[in-house]
């Protein structure tokens, strides 16, 4: 299981920037509309300090982190639903991914135009949000069309459906998002089946400049931003990424130095992936042994027979007990031998719900 999130935003709103910090890759960050047209595509190790402790202690022949991938999809504009600025196109990419990364622009520079006219973050968020509501919408009504016809022939389950569509159509009429709407497991279950764009949590990355990374008080315009993703169920962080590209530039050293004198607690990638994490609920396992360390995401929830099957569909299938412990009491003891003495490793059935920092062994018969 691996993340995938998308990256949105109005051209010019800095996106292909923050996708070379984050990848380390040299994509085209022009400042004109529609530089990036195909979505370039970035595979990143998730940084996890407890996969580096861990591989210390196992010293394995090979250490396999958990990955996300970045799809830098081309600059939206007014209009996108329509297919203005190739924006059918666009939109289609959007439908791949688990999340969506919106980059608003919240940096003045006279030599980057802005595509809207002026500086004004919350707006440009909504001008975006709009355009995945009118597609959304265009979904919406096409459904309808066909579970109406069903639905006037008395079959039941085509009723309880039509119900459903029209409250999402209503609350989308009036401008909240799927992922924000208060929804049934049923008619979740309905929404994804349709793969509303709307339906996808979004982190808002508040693109400043260098002047307000260096300030701990985010702007009046950076905080309107935050709240208007709160009030949608969803998160916002602050980067600045004209800064992120210059750290990737940097040895480890010298990177150490800059954060510091930036006073940023952590780079970018990493404050990135931890929200975008926090947002799906997406939480980490281990694996060790001799051969190899590594790290496997799993959604909040997941058991240890899913977790089996991520790992390898032979142990799903076969699945007898699942041997667990933590890393934090792993780190604790120092050795795997001191936590089983201290009676702290555990069988487990499938039904176990893991954790985040659970390291496990599998027992299976195949």
């Amino acid at each position: 299981m691996s993340l995938q999130c998308g990256i949105i935003g109005l051209p010019n709103a800095g996106k292909s920037t923050i996708f070379n910090a984050l990848t380390a890759s040299q994509v085209p960050a022009e400042s004109y509309p529609f530089c990036t047209i195909d979505p370039n595509v970035g595979v990143v190790p998730v940084p996890d300090e407890r996969l580096e402790q861990l591989a210390r202690i196992y010293q394995p022949g090979k250490v396999t982190p958990a990955t996300v991938k970045f799809l830098d999809i081309a600059g939206l504009v007014r209009g996108a639903s329509k297919g203005e600025g190739l924006g059918n196109q666009f939109l289609a990419h959007i439908r791949e991914v688990d999340a969506l990364i919106h980059v608003v622009r919240c940096f003045e520079d006279p030599d980057v135009s802005h595509v809207e006219g002026s500086l004004d973050p919350v707006k440009d968020a909504g001008t975006i949000e709009t355009e995945l509501l009118l597609k959304d919408l265009e979904t919406l009504e096409k459904r309808l069309a066909r579970i109406k016809k069903l639905a006037a022939s008395g079959d039941s389950e085509a009723r309880e459906e039509l119900a459903a569509l029209e409250k999402v159509r209503q609350e989308l009429n009036e401008g909240r998002l799927a992922c924000a709407l208060d929804l049934s497991d049923e008619e979740l279950a309905l929404l994804r089946s349709l793969f509303l764009l709307t339906l996808k949590p979004i982190l808002y990355v508040a693109n400043v400049g260098e002047g307000e990374m260096e300030q701990e008080e985010r702007s009046p315009q950076v905080q309107a931003l935050f709240d208007f993703a709160t009030r949608e169920n969803n998160r916002a962080i602050r980067l600045c990424g004209k800064l992120e590209q210059e750290i990737t530039l940097l040895g480890e050293s010298e990177r150490e130095a800059f954060v510091e004198e930036y006073h940023l607690r952590e780079a970018g990638l990493t404050k990135l992936i931890h929200a975008a994490y926090g947002l799906l609920d997406y939480q980490t396992f281990f694996t060790c042994n001799p051969n190899e360390a590594r790290a496997w995401t799993f959604h909040q929830g997941a058991t240890a027979w899913d977790a089996a099957g991520m790992v390898h569909t032979d142990f799903q299938r076969g699945f007898i007990k699942a041997e667990v412990f933590h890393y934090d009491e792993l780190l604790r003891l120092g050795s795997e031998k001191a936590l089983k003495e201290a009676g702290l490793a555990g069988l487990e059935g499938k039904d176990y719900r893991i954790r985040d920092g659970d390291v496990i062994y599998f027992k299976s018969s195949t």
